[in-house]
């Protein structure tokens, strides 16, 4: 199948529709989370008082950098573009829902998207786990062969090998070229593509 006939696109959105602004490693350190664990993963495995209050602080942090986000070259124009042509879009970050809505608003792209096709890690399991692409194909009533999961890490790419879906990494490099059906430097390289 051709990139220009699918009719669902599901986006990453820090470092595939953003500017990649994360540092993890100081993420890590600000929580004291070992520098080998994933967040999400090591918050998980606390006793339940000590995870809810790392949570809270985690989402501090990710509401304090969602204030200082810029969008990726060609992310506008692309998202834009898709819209006009009618086609499903959604986010699944492992990010809060909240922080991805603000996100959307500060790049001024949040009416493309149907507030209920915005998922973050409180509305389906975090990535990659397939549930929220799962989730998004169901309610728009599409196969996983009329989708494509975009992002720039291979959480991402896994998640859309997971849910059956295509898989397009957007990366300066083709780090993991097993994973992804197509690769793009950028969003506006990709935009180039369709």
């Amino acid at each position: 199948m051709s990139m220009r006939d699918l009719q669902g696109w599901i986006f990453d959105l820090d470092g595939t529709l953003t500017l990649a602004q994360h540092d993890f490693a100081a993420i890590r350190r600000e929580l004291g989370v070992p520098s080998d664990s994933d967040i999400l993963t090591y918050i998980a495995g606390l006793p339940a008082a000590e995870a809810t209050a790392m949570k809270a602080e985690l989402d501090q942090i990710e509401l304090r950098l969602a204030q200082e986000v810029e969008a990726a070259p060609g992310a506008v124009e692309l998202i834009r573009y898709l819209h006009q042509q009618g086609r499903r879009l959604g986010i699944l970050t492992r990010n809060l829902r909240c922080v991805a809505i603000s996100t959307l608003q500060h790049l001024d792209v949040l009416d493309c998207f149907a507030p209920e096709d915005v998922l973050g890690r409180e509305e389906a399991a975090p990535k990659p786990h397939p549930e929220g692409i799962e989730l998004l194909l169901q309610r728009w009533q599409l196969s996983p062969a009329q989708s494509v999961m975009v992002g720039d890490f291979h959480f991402d790419l896994q998640t859309g090998r997971a849910a059956g879906s295509n898989t397009c990494l957007v990366h300066p490099q083709n780090q993991w070229p097993e994973l992804a059906d197509w690769h793009a430097v950028d969003c506006r390289n990709l935009l180039a593509l369709l």
